[in-house]
């Protein structure tokens, strides 16, 4: 894919689906067995898998794609990117502290970003045999059949998952919902509202570009919306690839939850 060329969303998903399932298959003969781990920043475990299908990912997308940029959590970052019509990026494994406890709800995250929104996005959760994928104004769909979000407004029993403080002050001026268990993949649970399995998911503060292209684009792909607390669209590729807390959900029940949100006695909370 010349970068001289405008990229078709529909041929980069293709290619991205090819290269992240091989990730994924490189990924699955690492799970379960003894593999080196180690920490960064103080808290956030790494291990030699997430090296590995950084490594591949790279290697596989970045090949014969002059004037792409790469842009992912575990590699150093290019501020030549931010300069690029193209941006890969990529979480090579989403939910690192599940996949080294063995435990089957980590995913390998990677989107095609242009001018600050993703246009194809695939992910993958090798272990539970599930593979999303979503293309700009093509949908999205879960190994091969179509996904969309929930309709309707009403959070009346909804079943939301995020973090437990924030849903917690939601609930005090919020109509009575189901609180649901967390997927440690931040992008598979925001993923959940895509197939329609959530009726929404909260991102609290501090998520990064690598976390959420890939859900983003399926969330919208699927008919919903996934915005900061206030609304507005996720820019990706910016110079520090860092966002605040994000709401996803079909497009009014989204509406109801941006409303919520900016409720004075929440904001006092």
């Amino acid at each position: 894919m010349p970068v001289t060329e405008v990229v078709e969303p529909a041929q980069a998903a293709a290619r991205l689906a090819e290269c992240v399932r091989e990730a994924g298959a490189l990924a699955l003969t690492m799970f379960g067995v003894p593999i080196k781990t180690w920490t960064k920043g103080g808290s956030s475990p790494v291990c030699e898998a997430d090296i590995a299908v950084d490594r591949l990912l790279r290697e596989r997308l970045m090949a014969g794609a002059s004037g792409f940029a790469w842009l992912s959590e575990e590699s150093a970052d290019d501020p030549s990117r931010l300069e690029a019509r193209y941006v890969w990026v990529v979480d090579p494994i989403d939910g690192t502290r599940a996949y080294i406890a063995g435990l089957p709800d980590w995913t390998i995250s990677a989107a095609l970003v242009e001018a600050g929104r993703p246009i194809a996005a695939c992910l993958y959760a090798p272990a539970m045999d599930e593979f999303f994928m979503a293309i700009a104004q093509g949908g999205a769909t879960l190994n091969g059949e179509a996904i969309a979000a929930t309709p309707g407004a009403s959070l009346a029993e909804a079943r939301i998952a995020g973090p437990k403080p924030i849903l917690e002050r939601l609930a005090a001026v919020a109509p009575p919902f189901t609180i649901m268990p967390r997927e440690r993949s931040l992008a598979l649970r925001l993923a959940r509202v895509a197939q329609g399995s959530l009726d929404a998911a909260i991102a609290g503060g501090n998520s990064h570009d690598w976390d959420l292209a890939a859900a983003d684009l399926l969330v919208h792909e699927a008919g919903g919306a996934m915005t900061p607390s206030g609304g507005g669209p996720v820019l990706y590729n910016r110079t520090v690839p860092r966002h605040g807390m994000l709401v996803a959900a079909g497009r009014d029940r989204h509406a109801a939850l941006v409303d919520l949100f900016a409720d004075r006695r929440l904001a006092q909370m």
